[in-house]
């Protein structure tokens, strides 16, 4: 099959980019989208063009490096599924695709497809994590999980971070994100003991990155390769309001 490409240029963050058209020619449709990208580096290298840049690591759904705007969907047009994921027999032959890096003011664009997603790091660092005692490991049944809490935990801990919450979003929120976090270590007994610093730290970064409001659209659990559910959104406004209220009394 062929396609035309429209990518998303950009020397650095500083500079201007704008898109630039190519075209690729008898691709095989069963090729995943990030194998097409690499088929056209693989010719602009050997013209003596550079390289288009793009996040990838695991290229099986996991590692969440992948994301960018496909046809102005994120990830492109398969709900549940990575860009890594995405093959082209999902486009017609001779289609005109065009591909953009995630936009939002907390990501600022690196290089071409290449984006900054450090603003997740930094609320991780804030809060998203369970201090221990150092020494030997307890032994995982010391502490009863129900099945049903151990479910609902799971759940939200399958956000593996991409970022397509905030680049859909028409605010740029990172609330589904953030709130998976949160959620999935309040529901631990583990967790409980620091819900309510955790919460409160890790809500007051997301608010230093820059991202925007929740508005309540549920675009986020819409693009969301993982399924999140905007659930866990009023679980996160709840444990805050709960934090707030213990801590005035």
């Amino acid at each position: 099959m062929d396609l035309h490409l429209k990518i998303w240029r950009q020397k650095d963050r500083k500079s201007e980019g704008k898109l630039v058209d190519y075209d690729l020619k008898g691709l095989n449709s069963h090729m995943s989208f990030l194998e097409m990208l690499d088929t056209l580096n693989e010719k602009l290298i050997t013209e003596g063009d550079e390289p288009v840049e793009f996040d990838h690591d695991c290229r099986e759904g996991i590692c969440g490096q992948c994301g960018m705007m496909i046809n102005g969907i994120a990830h492109g047009p398969l709900k549940n599924t990575t860009t890594c994921q995405l093959h082209l027999r999902s486009f017609k032959d001779g289609e005109t695709i065009l591909i953009e890096p995630f936009r939002a003011e907390a990501f600022p664009v690196k290089k071409d497809l290449k984006i900054d997603r450090s603003a997740f790091d930094r609320i991780i660092s804030s809060g998203g994590f369970v201090s221990v005692n150092t020494g030997q490991a307890p032994d995982a049944t010391a502490i009863p999980v129900s099945h049903q809490t151990a479910e609902e935990a799971f759940d939200s801990a399958a956000c593996i971070g991409c970022g397509a919450c905030v680049a859909t979003c028409k605010n740029g929120s990172a609330a589904l994100f953030t709130s998976a976090k949160i959620t999935h270590m309040a529901l631990l007994p583990q967790g409980k003991e620091e819900r309510s610093k955790r919460v409160l730290n890790m809500v007051t970064q997301m608010d230093t990155e820059l991202f925007g409001h929740c508005s309540n659209t549920e675009a986020c659990e819409v693009e969301c390769p993982q399924g999140i559910s905007v659930l866990n959104i009023a679980r996160m406004n709840f444990e805050y309001n709960r934090a707030l209220f213990f801590r005035k009394k």
